[in-house]
């Protein structure tokens, strides 16, 4: 039985419902943590960027002032309007969506956060793999259902160090404040080792690695 769904029945959920009142403390975003890792990871060369379901815009602001253009793309028209707004004055930046297989190049970086279990796994990174220049890089963060034994390892890791990241990363306790739009969200049904064989297909030589805050990431270079 997978730990969340068991720490959801033990004890007439009381553990489940201590760790969410602990975490709604301290509450930190799991996605844009990894931001900081997408940043130190750039390719060597900045023309184009894309991020792929780019949400309220975070990533695509920070993205901004490391590239000579930015598209943000995201098929639902509520996130569209939160990041044509966070990104106001940015002139380099672009929103739409429409087609993001569709790009021209120079593609010189594809980011995904949270992106791939909503698409077609194997057609979608054929396609960062089609739309790269050599020498451009493809980051992704991603979510996948725990099936293994070292899955459930990684759950339990997560959800033990979860608040402390939380108070370490907001040490105040949360107080109620202006209402967060929030991103559309799909419950993810590839497991890991599943994922990682087709990652390493389509794209040879790519590190996909487990990360705590339930998440795994993905990096490949596409070869010159």
């Amino acid at each position: 039985m997978a730990l969340r769904t068991w720490t959801g029945e033990f004890a007439g959920g009381t553990i489940a419902t201590g760790m969410a009142r602990l975490n709604a403390r301290h509450p930190w975003s799991h996605n844009d943590h990894f931001h900081s890792w997408i940043l130190a990871n750039l390719p060597a060369r900045r023309r184009g960027a894309l991020d792929v379901g780019c949400g309220r815009g975070e990533l695509v602001a920070a993205l901004s002032p490391r590239f000579a253009s930015v598209r943000g793309n995201d098929r639902d028209e509520e996130m569209r309007r939160h990041a044509t707004a966070r990104c106001t004055g940015l002139a380099n930046v672009t929103i739409d969506g429409r087609s993001w297989s569709d790009a021209t190049g120079p593609i010189d970086l594809v980011t995904m956060v949270a992106v791939l279990h909503h698409l077609d796994v194997a057609a979608a990174l054929a396609d960062v793999r089609r739309l790269l220049k050599p020498g451009g890089r493809f980051l992704a963060v991603g979510l996948a259902p725990p099936r293994s034994a070292t899955d459930h390892l990684w759950d339990l890791a997560s959800a033990v160090t979860n608040p402390m990241i939380g108070y370490v990363k907001h040490p105040w306790p949360s107080s109620d404040g202006a209402p967060v739009t929030p991103v559309p969200i799909k419950d993810p049904t590839m497991p890991f080792d599943e994922l990682r064989e087709i990652v390493l297909d389509v794209m040879p030589g790519a590190s996909i690695r487990r990360r705590l805050g339930f998440r795994h990431t993905i990096a490949w270079t596409k070869p010159s």
